[in-house]
């Protein structure tokens, strides 16, 4: 049976080997999990995931892989305790929904209702009360509304007040090709690192504290060193407002990751195109602006440029002198992304809009000719491409 569980998650592309196959045979032989498939899931993905993108391959991989076996042990054998239910019951439902919930006769009887319905529905069901499917009131199924639901096959939930979920994906946001969060986009961010040992000595240097006791006849002589920092400096332009709103949770993920990853940041605000000015405070565009110019002076082109935009304009404001929807511009924005791209070598461009629309949007091309290709998907595979084009 096992065997099969490795070949289907090699079909959902979980590059599981002989070798991790091997390891998990042995604990289970162990005992490390027995008779539990929580358990077993736990420890078969401990085993056969060594990337934490195939999280989202393995839990699909996992239900597909499970959804064909027959399991031979009733509801009640399956250690669902009741104690469990109603202490989450009663987090999640009011007062009213218990008494519900009671008058239903218990936790208990939901369970011996949900068993007996399983046993006589011989098809898909869609609205009603009674039978397990979606958009009704019955307490099982999906989509609809119960206050003792039992949610059962549903990629999300629309009421949230299901005591009971089964087949749910824990890592969704995963994938290579996903919208990403901000844990996941810390994780790509990572790939753009240059560390150096610089500041204050105020840490222990343990091997050399080591090395140098031993020279010194066993004498205590500690041995400090400066921290160990992710050196490379990093000016984040961020396009606000207008078509940006729309994706506006994304990019303050990706500031928020930013900003714990790299010690050395800088930000500054633009909208639609680069021009003369920037400005590191939306709301005071004129009291926080600075010249493109000068940032250009102030930082030295050893830093890394990200701009963060959708490229979603008019051509004219790319390409045109006053051009800009929002001041007369004195000269095209292509001109201020070519200084840019001039003076810093290391440069990229992510497009929180779906790869897929690229080809539609005039501007969007016009971008990426402008940085050089350089334009990557805000999905955690674009990302990681991004930084990776940065090293």
């Amino acid at each position: 049976m096992l065997v099969k569980f490795l070949e289907t998650l090699r079909a959902f592309d979980v590059r599981a080997t002989t070798r991790e196959y091997l390891d998990l045979l042995r604990g289970l032989e162990a005992g490390v999990a027995h008779g539990s498939v929580d358990e077993f899931y736990q420890f078969s993905k401990a085993c056969l995931v060594k990337n934490e993108t195939h999280f989202d391959r393995f839990d699909r991989a996992f239900a597909a892989f499970w959804d064909g076996i027959t399991v031979e042990a009733s509801l009640d054998e399956q250690g669902i305790p009741n104690d469990w239910l109603k202490r989450l019951a009663e987090k999640h439902l009011t007062s009213e929904e218990m008494a519900e919930v009671e008058a239903l006769g218990g936790f208990d009887k939901l369970l011996e209702t949900l068993k007996k319905r399983i046993e006589e529905q011989e098809k898909r069901h869609q609205g009603g009360s009674k039978w397990i499917g979606t958009a009704g009131t019955s307490p099982f199924g999906a989509y609809g509304y119960n206050p003792e639901g039992v949610r059962i096959g549903q990629a999300e939930s629309r009421h949230r007040k299901a005591v009971k979920v089964w087949e749910k994906r824990t890592f969704k946001d995963l994938d290579p090709n996903t919208e990403v969060g901000t844990r996941n986009m810390k994780v790509a961010l990572r790939r753009l690192r240059a560390f150096a040992r610089q500041g204050v000595a105020d840490e222990l240097d343990l091997q050399g504290t080591i090395d140098a006791t031993g020279k010194n006849a066993g004498y205590l002589h500690l041995k400090m060193r400066a921290e160990r920092r992710n050196a490379v400096r990093v000016i984040l332009l961020l396009d606000i407002g207008g078509s940006m709103d729309d994706h506006v949770l994304q990019v303050e993920q990706l500031f928020a990751a930013a900003r714990s990853e790299f010690r050395d940041l800088s930000f500054f605000y633009f909208h639609n195109c680069v021009y003369e000015q920037l400005w590191t405070d939306n709301r005071r565009r004129q009291q926080t602006s600075i010249s493109t110019q000068e940032m250009i002076r102030t930082y030295g082109p050893d830093h890394r440029i990200i701009f963060v935009g959708d490229a979603t304009m008019s051509p004219y404001e790319v390409i045109m002198k006053g051009g800009s929807v929002e001041h007369f511009n004195s000269e095209p924005g292509a001109d201020w992304i070519r200084r840019l791209t001039g003076a810093y070598p290391h440069v990229a461009w992510l497009n929180p809009q779906p790869e897929k629309s690229w080809p539609y949007y005039q501007s969007i091309s016009m971008i990426q000719d402008l940085v050089h290709g350089r334009m990557f998907p805000l999905t955690l595979q674009g990302l990681t491409d991004g930084m990776r084009s940065l090293s």
